[in-house]
């Protein structure tokens, strides 16, 4: 499951040093008073195994996610609203709360943060992977202030309006944001493509590890087939440069880089869209080169839809919403668009159909009447 980034940050007076670590005081007046008189010549033993302190939470939190193949995004959520939740009851220890102090800082987040239902159910999801996954209690209760979330519907542009915003785009902005409105991506799934997830010959685009860690199949539309493989091109030559000067590495998903060693540098492990700069892996030593990073394309996508003239806030996932939103226009059925999308529920891709509605229910206004 891969869970949107936290935003909020609560002001509850906690101390805080630079980078949001709690402010912790060790000194006590003995320490302080051995400070003063100097080193001390007297020899101290190591403290007995069982006086050392445990390992963080966070830390454990941290682990107990990587072993479930949870995302980065989700890891990154949830440590931290725990970070947040140690730090609003004054880094008290998680062991030494349960129920009430959860509900408090629930509480406090809907009354004086003025979060969201959807971001105040993020923060209890991630306690209660706290508590029930990692600390091993079982917590009752808390399942019912689960708030309400609110039912929007989703920003979707026209047709006409989707090609005035792509005429703003040029290169690679284009080219993604256009296979991203023609296929139905999500804007990592878009940058995260590598080459072998393109058939050119059945048309077909495999998504991998998308949303909630699935691989589905889309379509590839058949109007960017020669602007991808002309991209293709030039992007082979570049990638032959690399190997030549030493940074032709990619990064390949779990451990297939110890099982296959020299995939790093295959031309069908490569990105699509990669990045323009080059990092070193520091693990391996290795120069590699990352997907472009998603901030380009909301840039690109911000400016060209203020240069056509949208008064609509649409984001690059509006062309998501877009896209699944036409082919229903078109007359496919709700479950091919649901397949394409990768929702597990087709009561998610539903939606599209309330938004296809014009004039609320496709009614005529009496006004208009003959």
């Amino acid at each position: 499951m891969i869970m949107e980034r936290a935003t909020y940050r609560g002001r509850w007076d906690v101390p805080e040093l630079p980078g949001g670590v709690l402010r912790e005081s060790c000194r006590t007046p003995l320490a302080d008073k051995r400070r003063a008189e100097g080193p001390s010549t007297i020899s101290v033993s190591p403290a007995p195994p069982s006086s050392v302190p445990a390992r963080p939470v966070i830390t454990r939190v941290r682990e107990a996610i990587a072993a479930r193949h949870y995302s980065r995004r989700t890891e990154k959520a949830y440590a931290g609203w725990i970070e947040r939740y140690l730090s609003f009851h004054n880094g008290r220890s998680a062991e030494d709360m349960s129920e009430v102090e959860i509900t408090r800082f629930l509480s406090t987040l809907a009354t004086r943060g003025k979060v969201t239902a959807s971001t105040q159910n993020q923060a209890l999801s991630a306690l209660l992977f706290l508590y029930r996954d990692v600390l091993g209690r079982e917590l009752h209760g808390l399942d019912a202030i689960r708030a309400k979330p609110s039912v929007r519907l989703p920003v979707v542009l026209s047709r006409e309006e989707v090609l005035r915003v792509l005429r703003h785009l040029h290169g690679l902005p284009w080219l993604m944001m256009s296979l991203m409105y023609g296929a139905g991506l999500r804007l990592l799934e878009c940058a995260r493509l590598r080459v072998k997830d393109l058939d050119f010959d059945r048309g077909a685009i495999t998504v991998r590890d998308g949303k909630g860690r699935k691989d589905r199949v889309s379509v590839l539309p058949a109007a960017l087939v020669v602007p991808l493989q002309r991209h293709l091109e030039r992007r082979r030559l570049h990638h032959r440069k690399d190997c030549t000067d030493g940074s032709g590495h990619v990064e390949l998903p779990d451990a297939l880089d110890r099982k296959y060693p020299n995939a790093t540098e295959e031309w069908a492990w490569q990105w699509v869209f990669p990045a323009a700069r080059v990092y070193v892996h520091s693990p391996t030593g290795q120069r590699r080169r990352h997907h472009v990073h998603e901030s380009l394309l909301q840039r690109s996508f911000r400016s060209a839809v203020r240069a056509a003239g949208l008064t609509k806030p649409a984001t690059c996932h509006t062309l998501r919403h877009s896209f699944a939103t036409h082919l229903l226009d078109f007359g496919y059925d709700i479950r091919t668009i649901q397949e394409l999308l990768g929702h597990s529920d087709v009561a998610t891709t539903m939606i599209y159909t309330h938004v296809l509605n014009r004039g609320g229910r496709g009614v005529r206004s009496p006004l208009d009447q003959p």
